[in-house]
Protein backbone atom coordinates (compact mmCIF):
# COMPACT_ATOMS: atom_id res chain seq x y z
CA UNK A 1 0.00 0.00 0.00
CA UNK A 2 1.34 3.37 -1.01
CA UNK A 3 1.49 6.06 1.67
CA UNK A 4 0.41 9.14 -0.28
CA UNK A 5 -1.22 12.28 1.02
CA UNK A 6 -3.99 13.53 -1.21
CA UNK A 7 -4.27 17.21 -1.84
CA UNK A 8 -7.60 18.92 -1.35
CA UNK A 9 -8.09 22.14 -3.31
CA UNK A 10 -10.55 24.24 -1.37
CA UNK A 11 -12.60 26.94 -3.04
CA UNK A 12 -10.96 30.28 -2.37
CA UNK A 13 -13.06 32.48 -4.63
CA UNK A 14 -16.74 32.75 -3.69
CA UNK A 15 -17.69 33.20 -7.36
CA UNK A 16 -16.46 29.66 -7.98
CA UNK A 17 -19.28 28.36 -5.78
CA UNK A 18 -21.86 29.85 -8.16
CA UNK A 19 -20.03 28.43 -11.18
CA UNK A 20 -19.84 24.97 -9.61
CA UNK A 21 -23.51 25.00 -8.59
CA UNK A 22 -24.50 26.06 -12.11
CA UNK A 23 -22.42 23.28 -13.66
CA UNK A 24 -23.82 20.68 -11.28
CA UNK A 25 -27.38 21.95 -11.85
CA UNK A 26 -26.97 21.72 -15.62
CA UNK A 27 -25.44 18.23 -15.44
CA UNK A 28 -28.38 17.01 -13.35
CA UNK A 29 -30.84 18.62 -15.76
CA UNK A 30 -29.20 17.03 -18.81
CA UNK A 31 -29.34 13.60 -17.18
CA UNK A 32 -33.07 13.99 -16.49
CA UNK A 33 -32.97 14.57 -12.74
CA UNK A 34 -34.76 17.29 -10.81
CA UNK A 35 -31.70 19.40 -9.90
CA UNK A 36 -33.29 21.08 -6.89
CA UNK A 37 -34.37 17.79 -5.31
CA UNK A 38 -30.97 16.22 -5.94
CA UNK A 39 -29.06 19.19 -4.55
CA UNK A 40 -31.27 19.31 -1.45
CA UNK A 41 -30.68 15.59 -0.94
CA UNK A 42 -26.94 16.15 -1.17
CA UNK A 43 -26.97 19.13 1.19
CA UNK A 44 -29.11 17.37 3.80
CA UNK A 45 -27.21 14.08 3.74
CA UNK A 46 -23.81 15.10 2.34
CA UNK A 47 -24.06 11.90 0.27
CA UNK A 48 -22.41 12.63 -3.10
CA UNK A 49 -24.39 9.87 -4.83
CA UNK A 50 -27.27 12.36 -5.12
CA UNK A 51 -25.13 14.08 -7.76
CA UNK A 52 -24.43 12.54 -11.15
CA UNK A 53 -20.89 11.83 -12.32
CA UNK A 54 -21.80 13.34 -15.70
CA UNK A 55 -19.37 16.14 -16.68
CA UNK A 56 -17.53 15.67 -13.36
CA UNK A 57 -20.44 17.15 -11.39
CA UNK A 58 -19.93 14.88 -8.37
CA UNK A 59 -16.29 15.77 -7.97
CA UNK A 60 -17.11 19.46 -8.43
CA UNK A 61 -19.77 19.56 -5.72
CA UNK A 62 -17.49 17.83 -3.23
CA UNK A 63 -14.97 20.66 -3.62
CA UNK A 64 -17.38 22.96 -1.76
CA UNK A 65 -17.57 22.67 2.02
CA UNK A 66 -21.21 21.96 2.88
CA UNK A 67 -21.34 24.59 5.63
CA UNK A 68 -19.90 27.18 3.27
CA UNK A 69 -22.40 26.16 0.60
CA UNK A 70 -25.33 26.59 2.98
CA UNK A 71 -24.00 29.93 4.14
CA UNK A 72 -23.65 31.20 0.56
CA UNK A 73 -27.11 29.95 -0.38
CA UNK A 74 -28.70 31.71 2.60
CA UNK A 75 -26.82 34.94 1.93
CA UNK A 76 -27.92 34.83 -1.69
CA UNK A 77 -31.52 34.08 -0.74
CA UNK A 78 -31.58 36.96 1.73
CA UNK A 79 -29.96 39.30 -0.79
CA UNK A 80 -26.93 39.95 1.41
Amino acid sequence: MEDVTRRFDAIEDKSQIKEILSSVYNALLVKGYNPINQLVGYIVSEDPTYITNYNGARSLITRIDRDELLQELLLSYLGK
